[in-house]
């Protein structure tokens, strides 16, 4: 038990990197914008497996020993339990008197009356009773309390086949889709994807949508001005290549569920549409760019690389943004999230851009070292670097004669994770049984009782009855329970029945010659 304490506190502790370190399989784009940042903690995470931290073999290590040392613990437990379940209440103490809670009181009837009777009574409160010599019984009940420890340590035990399940057979991947394109749920398509150790591509369910339309409000007022009130996005979608197309309001907490495959909406940016001309005049690119947010205002940062220009490749580097504002102090920035005044700042340059090397680039970075930048007119204004500033309709030529660029519009890109875990179903069965097991543990109160008869009194023709408790757990309200069943003994109503009147309850009433009650 204490070693898989241990290994719960460390499987906490493990996934703290997780909640901190951008992860692949959750966004990839975080992962290597953070890995242009810290380029020297780069390959020391890399080894570390930090940027997949649920996938690395060193988690894998922890739940894979909390797994053993869950069943180490629950298979003992189940045997003495087992045994338990199986033996008699214990036998009845000598002294019951010494208990933490015992009566004592005289009635005029036979004691094998009054034995039956408390058997019945025991019975009726769900006590197992065991008969024993000399006109005694012996009581116990809350046999499952145990059960349902045990049944909370399967449960962890579930969960965690669950989550390994689905880490080794599901998948997980995204895709950036600006508004009024679609997406097709094959490898090729995915910007992102993160498959488990076992995943097969045939798993991938046949799945093809279309954004049709994306809706965000934001805060106007008030100190959460700017922030987004809601967004959600219109899709059409079909199961199949021949299947009927079918309509979903794709939103925050209301996934679209195509055969396990789920498909969730987790962000939205903007994608300005440009059309760029080379130097020959020739439209070498024209479509929309993603901007990617940088802050809650959606300050956007982009990359566009127009490979095909002549009589160079040009590069296009800068930020969107939505509602533009300008000080000296700050430079531009973005005074609302809404597009009211959008704005596109780049720095353009032209070369090569080295992607006939075979080397991977990242889209959202230039490889500058074969590129140049256009010196600026006025440096002490702009910088040593040209910059170009644009809204909507702008049109602005290139120097040296190296072509155009010009702003059509602002579009909008929706972030969708598709996923399917395989093991969810295992895990919540293994929660659900989490959460019975532990409102048995706690609810469930293991108790035990003692019932002894014999003749005597003063004349000796009365019957004494000696009756005791004890609560094996703590907390429990132990004194009420043995009120309860003296009155029952008694052959009187249980308390608050309707012929019960507390003023005149002799268990109560301290004149009572019958009540010669003694407590330990």
């Amino acid at each position: 038990m204490r070693t898989a304490l241990v290994l719960l506190f460390l499987l906490a502790l493990a996934a703290v990197p997780g909640s901190v370190v951008p992860q692949r399989n959750i966004d990839a784009v975080k992962v290597a914008d953070w890995q242009d940042k810290h380029p020297q903690l780069t390959p020391i995470y890399d080894k570390l497996g930090m940027f997949d931290v649920f996938g690395s073999v060193w988690f894998s290590a922890i739940y894979l020993l909390l797994g053993i040392s869950l069943v180490g613990c629950i298979v003992p437990r189940l045997r003495i339990y087992w045994r338990g379940f199986r033996a008699e209440p214990p036998r009845v103490p000598r002294h019951l008197g010494r208990l933490p809670e015992s009566r004592r009181f005289e009635l005029d009837e036979d004691t094998d009356a009054v034995l039956a009777r408390a058997r019945a009574v025991l019975r009726k409160k769900h006590y197992r009773v065991a008969d024993r010599e000399g006109g005694a019984l012996s009581a116990e009940r809350g046999y499952l309390r145990e059960a349902g420890n045990l049944l909370f340590h399967v449960s962890v035990l579930v969960v965690l086949v669950g989550f390994a399940y689905g880490q080794m057979f599901g998948y997980k991947g995204g895709v950036v889709t600006v508004v009024g394109n679609g997406f097709s749920n094959s490898l090729s398509q995915y910007d992102d994807f993160a498959p488990g150790k076992l995943f097969s591509p045939d798993r991938l369910t046949p799945l093809s949508l279309k954004v049709d339309d994306f809706h965000v409000k934001f805060q106007t007022s008030g100190p959460a001005m700017g922030q987004p009130e809601s967004f959600d996005a219109n899709i059409t979608y079909r199961t199949s290549p021949d299947a009927a197309p079918q309509t979903h309001d794709l939103a925050v907490n209301h996934p679209l569920t195509v055969d396990g495959a789920s498909v969730f909406l987790v962000g939205h940016g903007y994608a300005p549409v440009v059309t760029v001309r080379d130097g020959d005049g020739n439209v070498a690119y024209t479509g929309p760019v993603v901007f990617l947010p940088q802050d809650a205002s959606f300050s956007s940062f982009g990359v566009l690389k127009v490979l095909d220009a002549q009589p160079e490749q040009l590069g296009f580097e800068g930020f969107f943004y939505p509602t533009y504002g300008y000080t000296r102090a700050t430079g531009p920035f973005s005074q609302f999230p809404d597009k009211l005044d959008p704005v596109l700042s780049l720095t353009p340059s032209h070369g090569d851009l080295g992607l006939d090397t075979g080397k991977p680039q990242s889209v959202y970075s230039i490889d500058m070292r074969h590129m140049k930048t256009f010196p600026s007119s006025d440096p002490k204004r702009l910088g040593p670097n040209a910059r170009i500033k644009l809204s909507p309709g702008d049109t602005v030529q290139l120097p040296d004669d190296m072509g155009s660029i010009h702003f059509d519009r602002v579009d909008r890109w929706v972030k969708l994770q598709v996923s399917d875990s395989p093991g969810k179903g295992i895990a919540l069965a293994g929660v659900l049984l989490g959460i019975v097991g532990l409102m048995g543990s706690l609810f469930i109160r293991p108790r035990r009782a003692w019932v002894r008869v014999a003749r005597g009194g003063d004349d000796g023709r009365r019957t004494v009855v000696e009756l005791a408790g004890l609560d094996r757990s703590s907390g429990g309200d132990l004194a009420a329970e043995i009120d309860a069943l003296e009155r029952l003994l008694r052959g009187e109503p249980a308390a608050g029945g309707p012929d019960h009147d507390p003023d005149h309850d002799p268990v109560h009433d301290p004149d009572s010659a019958t009540d010669s009650r003694e407590h330990a």
